[in-house]
Parts: C-alpha cells; structure tokens; sequence
C-alpha cells in the first residue's frame, strides 16, 4: 500500500499478512479441519463444475500457492457483511475465492478470467463487491512468496475497478452494498467516499466505478479489476457484445497479464446469443479440445434428471444452492411458491432456482434428457460397431461416430473442427484418414457410411472428401458386411450422401427415432463433451419427409455436425437389427418347410 497521503489513511504494514491472518486462520481450520470435509452424496447430486469442487479422500483440493488467504483476512478485518455484521463468507464461497486467486511460482495468476454462475440469491453481488472492495484498496497484488508457499500481496498504486453491466439497475445490486460492507473504521483508514456511480480512496489515486456507458466510452481504459453483472442478459440488442469486447481488450493489454474479469451470473436462456452463452460455450469447446483459454469456470447445476416438482424440488434446492443456508427450500417456502405458480414457465424456473441451462423453444431434444443417459465408457477392442462419418472443409465440423451393435450404445471417435481464435482454417485429411484407420482396426467395424458434402478441393476443384472415400473403399470395402450403396450408378460400399432424396426420407424418419428413444432414456452414449454440446445446439427442422435436425441458421457458429452423426450411426445400427431380424425370420421359415418335407 502507498505510504500515507493524509491523517487517518492507511499505511503500508496495516493490511501485511501477518496483521491480517487470524481469520484466514479461521478459513484454514474450517476448510482442512473436519467441517471442511465433504458432505456424502445426495440424492439429487448436483453437476460441479470448476476447481471449488475438486476432493481427494474426502477434503477438498485447495491450491498451492494463493493470495486467496491475504484476501479472506483482509476482508475478514476490513469489511462487514451485507447485513452489517462481520463479513464472514461461506465455505464454497472462501473456496472459490481461493481458487480465483490462485497464482504459480512466478506469482501470475492462474486463470486471467473467471464465471461464478449461481441460482438466484446466492450471493452473487455481495461477493462481488468485497472482491471490488478488496482490489481497489486491499492488498490485491502479488507482492512475494515465502520459501513455506505464503503469498503476501501488497495494495495496487493504479488500482482501478469496474462494475459493468448493461444497465443501470444491474450495476447497482453491487454498488449499493458499499455504504454497508465498508464499516466507519475502514472509510478513515482508506479515505474513502462513497458516491452513487464511483467509491473513491487513498486520497483520490484509486476508484471503484461502475459502468453502464457505451463500448465507445468504455474503450481505452486500463482497469485492474472488471466485474461483469448479470452476463446472460448481454446480447447485441443491448450492445453486450460491443461492450464485453471493448472489456476484453482493455484487460488484454495490461502488464504481464495482471488485470482480470469476473463474470457474475445465472444460468443463460439458450438462443439469445448473451455474452454468459458465448462465454460458456468457449469454455466447453476449449474443455473438449484440450485447450487451456485461462478461465476459471465455477457453477453448481442441478442434475439433468431432477425433477421440477412440489415433492422433490426442496431436495434438489437444497443440493443446488450449495453453502447459501439463507436461501429457503422449505415445502412452503417462496421459492417453492415461486416454482409452483403456472406464470412461471419450467424452463425459467429450471434456469433461476436450478441453475440449469434448458433447451430452446425449437430445441431438437431437451439437453437434459440428453445427458442423463450419458455412461462414460471405453467400447472394447474387437467389439462389433458400425461408424457413421460426416466431412466438411472449413466452417463444420467433421465427425465420427460409432454405435455398438450389442446394444445401440453411441461412442464418439473423432472429431475436427476449427480452433478457437483461428480465422483461416482445414480439416487436416490426413490426421482424419490416420484416426479413422486406428478406429477400424481396433474394433469390428461392419460398416463405415460417409456423407462427403459438396465442399471442393481449392487446387483441384474435386469434392473434397471423395478421393479418400475411394481409398477406403479400396482398403476396406470386402471386409465391410454392410455397403453404404448397395446396387445402382451410386452404388459405393462407403458413401452415403444426404444429398440424395431417398437418403433424406431415411435419415429424418430415423432422426425422429432417435428423439423418442432420447426421450424414452433409450440412447445410451460416452457423454462426450462435444457431442453433449452439438446435440444442444440443434434444432427442430421440419421437412416433407418429417422432422429432421439442424443448427438453428445456416451462417450459425455452434454447429451439430456429431449430433447428425450420433443419428446417422444409430440409423445404422437399427438397420442392421432390422436385417437380422429378418434373416432370423428367414431361417425359422426355411427351417419350418424342411421339417414339414422330412
């Protein structure tokens, strides 16, 4: 901290560790001691997601090295709650907070950015404002670390905190709490004066503000610390997206990286596009290619199969809302109320009180039916299969994917799309051949149909994908039992274009299949990430054949490429147990007249 600027304002040595350290003492007992240790299971399980959640023999994972404890002492001595009394957070929350501020050897943090997404009322604004409290006059940046893993921080001289949000009325859920949380004693020791837009202190060199201009205004600024509100309700209709943008290159250019945002939400309506949709689902891309984007995600869902319903809800309220003991799940209480009255949609009320991201309007399949039927699981070597395979050249994904013939179970074994951040990008064939050859000589493949689409090579004006379909009907087209394309000027043992109207009337009528054995928890899968979120992504399509599947608009970036795949194999798959149906048939009549002959 700056030396002192004036009577009454802080010193350097006030806010050091050891001056703070008898409540992250506190925090250190409760979470290694044996409150901290781990609830069992419930029977509504919630879905955890993040670091917070992490355990090994029933304690939880806590890292190494952080400014997370400076943080929980500062604030355990300089703040109060958002009822006046000493500011005391929970142990999800002190979890969370540790692992925000976690940092490596060099003392840089390990995620740049981080989402808390929570139900409604779980706190999310109150933490947000200590946190601003904390970077604008606390000890909120890395200062050293000791041979024992203590990380001392030391306060920010340029410290320079935003609240932004898309309206006045978001920025003021945290601006508010500021008379409150920053007691008497604190506003002398920082000289602090609190203002309905802006908290300023330490004569004046640091602020909290909060922002609701436009990106224009915003562009330029150098804050250390961004708090982003309510970001599912950020979309181009309220310039969300030129707003979370002019943000994200303000952070970007800071010193080594040192600047941060945090996003505070609820869970997003699918569909409309907010910044809290994109966010997330960069973050599943990111999680399903193996790609570390810096952003520390933390939410807590309620399971896919938990129903909403008077009886149960309390239950799942009680898993869902994590340490938030405030929060009323009574039977007669006002969330059940709430969940209770025919105004409230069940698509609102899974999103506010469940946390739960529910599907569209047009949605092809509700994401939670989806996953639920998810038993992660490797298919055995040598274990009959068929593969369904679906190129594209640049802007789709290209997939494949496999049922098990024993049982209709669908595996995904290989996916390629382009990487985040990337603007020119191809599928690499070759990676794609290589994948697929492991594929078919680890397992029995029966047969391999493949929709080429109607993308050109650039140097040879060729269909992109069909050279390497004829190498593998060349390689592997006697050993396969079922031809794509049995007899005719089209006839291929591998190529299966969609093109075709004859392929189209199949594919939606086993596309209709698929959603009533979806809904019937009749589809078992390997709950791969990308196929979870392409089936998300996909949407009703009516055509004259029936309803097929498809993404939501033609220029659309969430694709649904292995969604169509997982409809194409199963298609397969019940192909197959039609023909041996059939051939059992067969054989029981032949079997029939023999004996009446004998």
């Amino acid at each position: 901290m700056a030396t002192t600027l004036s009577a009454g304002v802080a010193t350097k040595d006030d806010d050091s560790y050891a001056a703070l350290r008898a409540p992250a003492d506190w925090y250190w007992h409760e979470l290694e001691g044996s409150s901290g240790r781990v609830a069992p299971k419930r029977r509504w399980e919630p879905v955890k997601i993040g670091p917070t959640w992490q355990t090994v023999g029933g304690g939880w994972v806590l890292p190494k090295l952080t400014l997370g404890w400076h943080m929980l002492g500062w604030c355990g001595m300089r703040l109060r709650g958002p009822d006046g009394a000493e500011q005391v957070f929970t142990l999800e929350q002190a979890r969370f907070l540790l692992w925000y501020y976690a940092v490596d050897e060099n003392g840089r943090w390990l995620t740049s950015n981080a989402v808390l997404q929570r139900l409604k009322g779980w706190g999310k604004d109150p933490l947000g404002a200590a946190i601003a409290a904390y970077s604008a006059f606390g000890p909120s940046m890395v200062d050293r670390i000791d041979d024992d893993g203590t990380v001392h921080g030391t306060q920010n001289p340029a410290a320079w905190v935003q609240v932004v949000a898309v309206s006045q009325e978001q920025t003021k859920n945290t601006m508010k709490l500021f008379p409150t949380i920053l007691p008497p004693e604190t506003i002398r020791r920082y000289g602090i004066q609190i203002g309905r837009l802006n908290v300023w202190g330490l004569g004046d060199t640091v602020q909290i503000e909060a922002i609701t201009s436009s990106p224009l205004a915003v562009e330029g600024g150098r804050p250390t610390q961004v708090i982003r509100n309510e970001t599912q309700n950020w979309n181009s209709s309220n310039q969300g997206h030129d707003l979370a943008g002019a943000v994200d290159g303000n952070v970007a250019k800071s010193p080594r990286g040192t600047a941060r945002i945090l996003d505070i939400c609820n869970a997003y309506r699918p569909g409309t596009d907010s910044v809290g949709e994109r966010t997330r689902e960069a973050w599943e891309n990111a999680c399903a290619a193996g790609i570390d984007i810096g952003l520390l995600y933390d939410s807590l869902e309620a399971p896919p199969d938990a129903p909403l319903t008077v009886e149960e809800a309390p239950a799942v309220l009680e898993a869902v809302r994590g340490d938030a003991y405030w929060l009323d799940t009574a039977s007669d209480g006002e969330i059940l109320k709430s969940i209770a009255r025919t105004t409230n949609s069940p698509s609102e009320s899974r999103r506010k009180w469940y946390n739960q991201i529910t599907a569209t309007a047009d949605a092809w399949i509700t994401p939670q039916a989806f996953d639920v039927q998810a038993v992660p699981q490797i298919v055995a070597d040598g274990e009959p299969v068929v593969l369904f395979f679906d190129g594209s050249k640049s802007d789709d994904s290209t997939g494949l994917v496999g049922c098990r013939l024993s049982d209709g179970f669908v595996f995904t074994a290989g996916v390629w799309e382009r990487p985040p951040g990337r603007e020119v990008w191809q599928v690499d064939r070759e990676a794609v051949d290589l994948r697929v050859t492991e594929t078919v000589e680890r397992l029995n493949v029966i047969g391999l149909w493949a929709d080429p689409s109607d993308a050109r090579d650039d140097e040879t004006g060729e269909r992109f994908w069909e050279d390497l379909l004829d190498r593998w009907a060349r390689r592997w087209g006697r050993q396969f039992t079922m031809h794509a394309v049995k007899t005719g000027d089209g006839a291929h043992p591998i190529i299966w274009d969609m093109r075709s109207p004859a392929h189209q009337k199949l594919f939606v009528e086993h596309a209709e299949r698929a959603m009533t054995d979806i809904m019937e928890g009749n589809f078992p899968h390997d709950g791969h990430k990308k196929l979870a979120q392409h089936v998300k992504n996909a949407r009703r399509r009516p055509s004259k054949y029936g309803v097929s599947l498809g993404k939501e608009h033609r220029e659309s970036r969430r694709k649904v490429d292995l969604a169509v795949c997982a409809v194409g194999a199963r298609m397969m798959w019940r192909i197959h147990q039609a023909a041996q149906a059939d051939a059992k048939i067969r054989t029981n009549q032949a079997m029939s007249i023999t004996r009446r002959r004998w």
